[in-house]
């Protein structure tokens, strides 16, 4: 029987919240991170809402005693904070103590700065250095040289997705004997691109989104990073660390539908779920909730709903969205969801979707509303992105 695969740690910045404990009781209490953006100047800043972190990039800086001449950008200041708890809650005192490595995932890159400097490139020499920070690469890099970490190093880029993948890239590196400790996650700051992009597609709410609602606008996008730190249960127990969930199944699949939108029949979420399900050896009704992928969109929330109810065929457990709290991060949002489906499991709690009033016509399902105490031994985690790119995570209890 091959050894489990457990989680010994984890970091979180969202607009919740700049540590796990923080994010934790912004989700018992119900309070949103959304509201207005500040960060930088939008054409659009009084017709969204977004979820900022509350910290800016000089006292990111500041905190993580930075060099402030390098060339770090906002997802790789949010990368580092969010990796740097992950490594310190899981008590990893020399994180070259095994074969450790890093497996960090981003849509932003470091956009953020190349479009702020864009214009000056070519007469500003202080800014040059920004150039390179673009590459989705440069904030996985820079993330591990900050750690010391010596080991692989990797990034992912699958659009929403990207930090479940990694989270799955990671799993499959220590079953095949190539890693024992894996850093998984993802980074991504708001930047005016992704705003910009997202608002040509037409999927923006200018109020706060209500995912698997009938009236539903769209989604809220957001900035956050999160990791957490997988294990084998031998270096794990070995070294006396908490154990503060297992992963016990994933699965990936795509329904090769549209660039940008999902199958109405949730083919490919489907397929992940099922996937996953057979990876944990574990029928449908042995999940006690799902954090559901959830943008609040009218395709995605369509095409979720009813992959859920093509996959919980008998009775469909409790499942919310918990991206009405921090917004859609992108790349992050598998590995900020992930936090969240431990600290579920943790604390035994199903999280409230915010912002619900009325249940789809096409679904015969609805979001769990209320703060609700559950026995919970098996938690989905849903993360689907553009080009159909669907993943799915169960975390179980230890």
């Amino acid at each position: 029987m091959q050894e489990r695969i457990v989680i010994t740690g984890m970091g979180i910045v969202s607009a919740i919240g700049t540590s796990v404990e923080e994010n934790l009781e912004a989700l018992l209490k119900r309070e949103s991170g959304l509201g207005r953006l500040s960060l930088f100047d939008s054409i659009y800043k009084d017709q969204i809402q977004v979820g900022e972190v509350k910290l800016t990039d000089k006292e990111l800086e500041e905190s993580l005693q930075m060099d402030l001449n390098d060339n770090y950008t906002r997802t790789t200041l949010l990368g580092i904070y969010a990796a740097k708890q992950a490594v310190e809650n899981a008590s990893i005192e020399d994180i070259n103590d095994c074969r450790t490595g890093l497996i960090s995932s981003t849509s932003v890159g470091g956009m953020d700065y190349i479009e702020r400097y864009y214009t000056e490139f070519a007469t500003n020499p202080q800014v040059v250095k920004y150039i390179t920070s673009q590459e989705a690469g440069a904030s996985t890099d820079k993330i591990a040289n900050y750690l010391g970490l010596k080991g692989y190093v990797s990034t992912i880029s699958t659009a929403c997705s990207s930090a479940a993948n990694a989270i799955m890239m990671g799993c499959r590196m220590i079953k095949s004997g190539k890693l024992d400790r894996v850093i998984v996650g993802g980074t991504d700051a708001l930047s005016k691109f992704t705003i910009n992009g997202f608002n040509t597609l037409m999927i923006l709410s200018d109020s706060l989104n209500s995912p698997f609602d009938q009236d539903r606008k769209g989604l809220n996008l957001g900035e956050a990073a999160a990791y957490i730190v997988i294990e084998k249960e031998s270096i794990a127990r070995n070294a006396n660390r908490a154990i503060l969930g297992v992963v016990s199944g994933y699965g990936n699949a795509n329904d090769a539908f549209h660039q940008t939108a999902s199958s109405e029949n949730g083919e490919g979420a489907y397929l992940a779920m099922e996937k996953a399900l057979t990876m944990a050896g574990l029928e449908s009704n042995q999940i006690d909730y799902i954090n559901a992928h959830g943008t609040a969109t009218p395709n995605n929330d369509l095409s979720e709903g009813r992959a859920i109810e093509r996959i919980f065929v008998d009775k469909v457990p409790y499942f919310s969205s918990t991206k009405p709290y921090t917004g859609h991060t992108l790349a992050a949002a598998g590995a900020i969801e992930a936090v969240y489906s431990l600290l579920a499991i943790g604390h035994q709690k199903v999280f409230a979707n915010l912002n619900f009033k009325t249940p789809m016509e096409e679904l015969n399902i609805q979001p769990q509303t209320e703060t609700l105490d559950l026995p919970l031994q098996h938690v989905m985690s849903n993360s689907f992105g553009f080009g159909g790119n669907c993943s799915t995570v169960i975390f179980s209890k230890a």
